[in-house]
Order: structure tokens, then C-alpha cells, then sequence
């Protein structure tokens, strides 16, 4: 059961959201800065991360700009409280945190168009992905995600290219990962793109798929090779494939009751803030892979890039999923994808 998050909440199950917010205008104050605003920022990651080190920037700024008129909170890790990484979502939602990130897949279930940016190979270069996630892709996949959860959404992190880790075999092409018991996030199309590569993918969170790994009764994984060092896979997983299959980003979402209860001042700032930290996530995160790679080569393990026919032979075994994408999205949707699917 997880620990509270000082504001009483020792479970898991969801407050009254109408209380919540009265509570949250009541103390937040909206005409003025008389009082301390305190901001609470939270994630599922060491203070060590590129995506921690994105918030400390963020409070940082606003704690030099407005100095004791704000409160600035961390909570680095929220499953070190005894927390799932997926409930990062409902604690910044109802307020108990005011910002987070989460990978965008965690939403798909409730905000289904942004399935749209799960799909394989959508993107071939980090430039040609941010281009599009700082336009008017991101614009409208932030407009749909405000439309159905209370947030605020205010930038993207790059939790970036994934590659395949798994305790097995070598992998070089899709009938290596043929029967292998892989975990992937809650997505649909992520688990059709693995069942289509010959796997058996598990949506589940990732506190169940650290456990499995470590159990052995998961086989194989997903993530970038940051993620995959940040969490310990390399210490199970021998052999990781560069598969760059899909690329995700992990939207910066405040708590909208709060928020719009904020002296415009302050919005402003935090939009200032937000902006600065993803650019610095981004380049800290360029650097962590490289990091990460060493670290996996060092731990014994071995890394395998694919040859231009081995890649080619994955996006192949995908052909039919983009079909299911032009059924599902408006052609309007799809115009504003770098590349046709």
C-alpha cells in the first residue's frame, strides 16, 4: 500500500475530485501571491534522470523568479513509495501532485488518438521527431489529452528511440522474437506491432515489469537503453537489439485546477520553465545513452545493430498495422505525421 504524499492519501483509490479542487483554489489563493504557492513535481525515476533533473530546472527558475511566493516539492520517485509508475496520472489529475510526465502510451486507453504516435517507424531521426512533437502534432495531441483529463499540457519530454533487451537469444530479425514473452507498455497498437513481430507482448506497468524481469518470467523488453540501465534490466537481460521501433515522448501535464487558479504571472513562468527544461532533458538525454551503452557492454552484455535488410525486415513484418491507422484517424490526423503511413 503506498505512503502518503503529505496530503493524507495512504491508498490508492481516487478522492472526490470536486473536493480536491475546492481545496486546492482555496489554498492556492487566486487573485494574488500573498500566500506561498506550493507546487508539488513528481516522477518514477531517480533524482539522478534526465526527466528528474528537468523538473529541478523547472523549480529552480520559478523559486529564483518568485523566491518564498512559491513552494517548490519533489517527489523524485513516486514508486518509492510503494506507488505504480501509472499513478503518476491520477496524482497529478486530482491535484496531489501538481505536475508530472508520463510516456503518452499510459494514456491511449482514455485519449485513443494518441495512439496515433505508438506506431512503428514513425519517426527516423530525433530532429524529425522533436520538429513534430513541438508543432502541430504536439499542439493537437495536447489539445485532445485537455479535452479528456484535467490537465494543463505544457511541452514533451523525449523518453526517445526503444530498443528490444531479452534474456534469450541474439535477436537480428522478427522471427528471433518468435514466442518470447515481452513486456510492453499499455498500448494497443504497441501490443499488436510485437504480436506482429511474432512476440507475446504484456501491457502492464512497469513495477510489474521490473518484478518479472527479475523473476525470469518475463523474457524480453523494451525501452531505451537509458530506461533499460536507469531500472537494472541490463543486470538480467544479456542481449539488446538497436531496433529504434518506436520512439515516445512523455507529455508534461499540471494539474489544470491549479493552474488556471494561478495568477497569470505565474502561469507565464511556468510555461517559461517547462520550455527551458525540455530542451534540457533532451540533450541530457542524448548523453545518457551513450552512457547507458557503456554501461551495458560493461555489465557483460552485448548490443546488436542491425544490418539495413534487418531493419528493413521488421518494418516489413509491420505493414498491416498502418492499415489499421488509416481506418482509425481522420486523414487531417494523418497530414500532420512527418511521413505517409
Amino acid at each position: 500500500m503506498p505512503f502518503g504524499l503529505g496530503y493524507g492519501i495512504a491508498v490508492r483509490r481516487v478522492p472526490d475530485r470536486r473536493i480536491l479542487d475546492a481545496a486546492v483554489t482555496r489554498s492556492h489563493g487566486i487573485d494574488d501571491m500573498s500566500r506561498p504557492i506550493q507546487i508539488r513535481m513528481g516522477g518514477y525515476g531517480p533524482a539522478t534522470t534526465c526527466f528528474s533533473r528537468g523538473l529541478k530546472l523547472i523549480g529552480d527558475r520559478l523559486a529564483a523568479q518568485f523566491g518564498d511566493q512559491v513552494d517548490i516539492k519533489y517527489v523524485w520517485n513516486i514508486m518509492d513509495l510503494g506507488y505504480r509508475a501509472e499513478d503518476i496520472l491520477w496524482l497529478v489529475e486530482h491535484g496531489l501532485l501538481t505536475l508530472g510526465y508520463q510516456s503518452s502510451s499510459y494514456l491511449t486507453d482514455r485519449v485513443p488518438e494518441l495512439g496515433l504516435v505508438d506506431f512503428p517507424f514513425l519517426f527516423n531521426t530525433n530532429d524529425e521527431a522533436r520538429a513534430a512533437m513541438d508543432g502541430a502534432l504536439g499542439k493537437r495531441l495536447a489539445r485532445t489529452i485537455e479535452d479528456h483529463v484535467n490537465y494543463r499540457i505544457l511541452g514533451w519530454f523525449e523518453n526517445g528511440f526503444r530498443h528490444i533487451s531479452n534474456r534469450l537469444r541474439t535477436v537480428r530479425l522478427p522471427a528471433d522474437l518468435a514466442g518470447m514473452r515481452i513486456r510492453v507498455l499499455p498500448s494497443k497498437v504497441q501490443a499488436k506491432t510485437f504480436e506482429l513481430f511474432g512476440a507475446v507482448p504484456l501491457r502492464m506497468d512497469l513495477t510489474e515489469a521490473i518484478a518479472g524481469i527479475k523473476a525470469g518470467t518475463i523474457d524480453a523488453q523494451e525501452n531505451p537503453f537509458a530506461n533499460t540501465v536507469t531500472y537494472g534490466v541490463h543486470k538480467f537481460h544479456r542481449f539488446h537489439t538497436v531496433t529504434n521501433h518506436f520512439y515516445i515522448s512523455r507529455p508534461i501535464f499540471l494539474h489544470r485546477t491549479s493552474f488556471d487558479g494561478w495568477p497569470e504571472r505565474l502561469q507565464q513562468a511556468m510555461r517559461e520553465a517547462v520550455t527551458a527544461a525540455v530542451q534540457f532533458q533532451r540533450g541530457l538525454g542524448v548523453i545518457e545513452d551513450a552512457e547507458a551503452r557503456t554501461a551495458i557492454v560493461d555489465q557483460g552484455c552485448e548490443i546488436t545493430a542491425l544490418t539495413a535488410d534487418q531493419q528493413a525486415a521488421f518494418a516489413a513484418a509491420v505493414t498491416p498495422i498502418y492499415a489499421d491507422a488509416r481506418q482509425a484517424y481522420a486523414p487531417a490526423v494523418l497530414e500532420l505525421l512527418p511521413r505517409a503511413i
